[in-house]
C-alpha cells in the first residue's frame, strides 16, 4: 500500500484499531511502530484504544506522557535509527512464511478437533457473555441458538480463552513451527532473525506476554476428562512446547525476564484475577454438575449470577494488564 501510494503521489495515513489483549492486537505498540522500516509510510499514524485500556494508558498525567512518549519516540527512532530499507529480506521473509504456514496449520487442526467448540463452552463461561451485558455487541453473530465458530465474535472467543487462562489465540502453534524448523536445520536462522529483527522479536514478545498471563493448574482437572482431556493436554502440551522454543531463543530462564515493570504488572493484578477465577471455576463445575443431573434448584441460579460477576471483575483486571 505504501509503494502504490508513493507510485501516484498520495500521502497514505494508517488507522491502526487495536484492542486491549495482545491476542487481539494490542501488546507492545511502540515496538512495531518502530520496526516498520523505511518502506512503510509514518508520515502520521492513527490508533484507538480499547475502552477498558484508556484509564490505564491514559488516567493520570504520568501515564499517558509515558505512554505518548513510547509512540512519540517510536516514529523518531523508525526514522533515524533504522538502518536497513526494508525491514525483513527475502530470505527473512520466506523464513516467517515459514513459520506462519506451519503455526497456522497447527492452529488450524486444533480448531477443527470436533470437541473444540464443546470444550471451550464446556470449561470457560463463554455461554453466558451474552448475560453480563457488559460488551457493545452481542457475543455471537445471527440468530442460531447454537455456538459455533462461524457465529461466535471475537471478544467472547478471545475472552474465554483467557478466563480460562489458556491464551490459546496468542501462542498456540509457534512452538511447533519452530520445532519444525530446527528439525530442518533452520534454528540459528531464526535465532539471527530473531537477534537482529525488531519486528520478529516484537511478534515472539507478544507471545511469550500471553504464555506469561497463563495458569494451567486453575483447569488442570480437566486432564483426565473422558471427553476433554484429551484437547486440554493438546493445548498445554503446545503451550510447555513453546515456552522452550521461545526460551532457548531469548537465553532467558523465565518468560518476559527483559521486562521486569510488565511482569510486576501482570502479577499485581493476577492476585485480583486467580482468586476470582478459582470461585469462577467452582461455581461453573456446580452449574454443570446440576445440568448433568437434570435438576434445576434455587442453587443453580445463584451460582450462574456468580460466575457473572466475577467475569466482571477478571475482565476489567486481565485488560488492564499489561
Amino acid at each position: 500500500m505504501t509503494a502504490i501510494s508513493k507510485e501516484h503521489g498520495i500521502d497514505v495515513v494508517f488507522f491502526d484499531g487495536r484492542g486491549g489483549p495482545p491476542a487481539r492486537g494490542g501488546g507492545k505498540t511502540h515496538k512495531f511502530y518502530a520496526s516498520l522500516g523505511k518502506n512503510i509510510s509514518s508520515k502520521e499514524i492513527q490508533l484507538t484504544i480499547q475502552g477498558q485500556t484508556v484509564s490505564s494508558n491514559f488516567g493520570n498525567i504520568d501515564s499517558a506522557q509515558y505512554n505518548l512518549e513510547q509512540l512519540i519516540h517510536a516514529g523518531i527512532s523508525n526514522e533515524i535509527l533504522s538502518n536497513k530499507e526494508t525491514i525483513l529480506d527475502e530470505e527473512e521473509e520466506n523464513l516467517i512464511q515459514q513459520l506462519a504456514d506451519i503455526s497456522f496449520d497447527s492452529y488450524s487442526q486444533l480448531k477443527n478437533h470436533p470437541d473444540f467448540v464443546d470444550y471451550l463452552i464446556h470449561a470457560s463461561p463463554l455461554r453466558f457473555y451474552s448475560d453480563t451485558n457488559i460488551g457493545s455487541r452481542p457475543s455471537k453473530r445471527g440468530g442460531s441458538s447454537r455456538m459455533s465458530l462461524k457465529n461466535l465474535r471475537a471478544i467472547p472467543f478471545v475472552g474465554a480463552w483467557s478466563q480460562l487462562k489458556q491464551n490459546v489465540t496468542g501462542y498456540f502453534g509457534v512452538g511447533t513451527a519452530l520445532q519444525k524448523l530446527e528439525q530442518q536445520g533452520k534454528l540459528s536462522a531464526i535465532k539471527k532473525l530473531y537477534s537482529e529483527s525488531l519486528f520478529f522479536k516484537t511478534l515472539l514478545d507478544n507471545c511469550e506476554m500471553a504464555m506469561h498471563k497463563s495458569f494451567f493448574p486453575l483447569t488442570a482437572h480437566l486432564a483426565d476428562h473422558p471427553k476433554f482431556g484429551e484437547i486440554w493436554q493438546i493445548i498445554f502440551k503446545e503451550y510447555e512446547l513453546t515456552k522452550q522454543y521461545i526460551l532457548r531463543l531469548s537465553g532467558k530462564s523465565e518468560l518476559m525476564d527483559d521486562y521486569p515493570i510488565e511482569q510486576q504488572s501482570i502479577q499485581m493484578r493476577e492476585r485480583i484475577v486467580l482468586p476470582l477465577l478459582t470461585i469462577q471455576q467452582y461455581a461453573m463445575i456446580r452449574v454443570r454438575e446440576m445440568e448433568e443431573a437434570l435438576i434445576n434448584p434455587p442453587t443453580k441460579t445463584t451460582y450462574e449470577k456468580l460466575l457473572m460477576r466475577c467475569s466482571f471483575g477478571i475482565i476489567n483486571a486481565g485488560r488492564n494488564s499489561a
